[in-house]
């Protein structure tokens, strides 16, 4: 049975979906029309940011990325970690299908990406863009699909986007990490071991996790490695135990407190910022080019073959059992929908391809859109028309 939290989060990431859908459009749009330049001069504004011995200075765009977005990754962090102790990553059982689907969700994505991008005028570099699944996003078109679908469905295609998230973690820390700074990279160290020590102290007041939170992120971000990592190490401290006895534990009342600002600001900021390509005169080279078409078709074809393709092995060999209730025609369906990358995708892209290359930008910001569109129509179709037949079968047997 689905727990508070996750009964909330459902709710909170299908209403922010459509609100991710139009910050994304409002971006293409603007960076496709007459004032494309007031996008460009808004999105590349530089911003300084002084306090005490801290200064740096990045674009708005650089600093929704490197700043707000740990706040995302810290929340994944807090749901990761909720999962594997108490929710469905930590029932063997359940856990098998849903994982098994998200490695392959993951793998042959990131195999024709690859395929696309192995003769002349690939880049091998993007791989990773395709394997990730945007939880918003799918979450609602699961939702637009309409109230027959099993719930277990909806459990399902969290647990695997969860198991996503947390290889795309993975993958970031693997691939994205350059010129270490030791001492600044010991100092993040000595960081997250105060806030896990301070895990112990039940009444540990959130001021003190707070600035703990920002000194580890400030020294990521000095130490060469990605500060999504600091979110989610972050995450990994606190402790599920409440303050006080009956209440809440602190993980879940954290999650609970940040999520809707996560949904509804955070996610729709980086979306509005990091999905607006321009096509004009070089549209063909934008949206056909190597990289545009393997990261779309990693995301439309991949996906649906990865992850249908290994839950349906699993379900075959008795490694797993379908959703309850669920039939292979919607099983289908919710594997294409993992196709919607977006979050996940455009910030792996943006790392896979620095600043100082906008034509590859501009294709992965592409490639996610079309692929990520194409996904979610074919998903929503194939499972409108499942409870369509739904509806038909009740109504005949009424």
């Amino acid at each position: 049975m689905s727990t508070r939290s996750t009964l909330e989060f459902l709710k909170t990431e299908t209403g922010s979906g459509l609100l991710l859908a139009i910050a994304a459009l409002a971006a293409v749009i603007w960076a496709n029309s007459r004032w494309a330049w007031a996008y460009d001069a808004l999105t590349h504004h530089a911003v300084a940011v002084r306090f005490g011995p801290f200064a740096q200075e990045m674009s708005v765009s650089g600093w929704v990325k490197t700043a707000l977005m740990p706040i995302f990754f810290f929340v994944v962090g807090l749901e990761i970690k909720h999962e594997i102790l108490r929710g469905e990553l930590s029932n063997p059982r359940r856990l098998a299908l849903p994982v098994l689907a998200a490695a392959g969700g993951v793998i042959v994505p990131a195999l024709i990406y690859l395929a696309i991008n192995a003769g002349p005028g690939g880049h091998l570099a993007g791989w990773p863009t395709p394997t990730a699944t945007d939880i918003a996003f799918a979450l609602a078109a699961l939702a637009a699909a309409g109230p027959r679908m099993p719930p277990t469905l909806r459990v399902f295609l969290l647990t695997l986007a969860i198991a996503d998230d947390l290889v795309a973690v993975g993958l970031i820390a693997a691939l994205y990490t350059q010129h270490l700074q030791l001492p600044m990279l010991a100092a993040a160290a000595v960081t997250t071991a105060g806030l896990a020590a301070m895990a112990r102290w039940k009444a540990a007041p959130y001021s003190f996790w707070a600035i703990g939170g920002l000194l580890l992120w400030g020294f990521t971000l000095n130490s060469g490695v990605n500060t999504s990592l600091a979110g989610v190490a972050a995450a990994f401290c606190l402790p599920l135990a409440p303050k006080r006895g009956g209440g809440p534990g602190v993980l879940t009342e954290t999650m609970e407190a940040l999520h809707p600002y996560v949904a509804y600001f955070i996610l729709p900021l980086f979306a509005f910022t990091a999905a607006g390509f321009q096509l004009g005169s070089g549209s063909v080279k934008v949206a056909f080019g190597a990289v545009s078409l393997g990261v779309a078709g990693g995301l439309f074809l991949g996906k649906q073959v990865g992850v249908f393709g290994a839950a349906s092995l699993a379900i075959g060999l008795k490694w797993a059992r379908r959703p309850t209730g669920a039939k292979w025609l919607e099983l289908y369906g919710v594997s294409a929908l993992c196709g919607v990358g977006f979050t996940m995708s455009l910030y792996i892209g943006a790392l896979a391809f620095p600043g100082g290359d906008p034509l590859h930008q501009a294709q992965v910001r592409a490639g996610v859109v079309m692929g990520s569109l194409a996904s979610a129509a074919l998903g929503l179709a194939v499972l409108r028309f499942s409870a369509a037949r739904r509806a038909r079968d009740e109504a005949e047997d009424g």
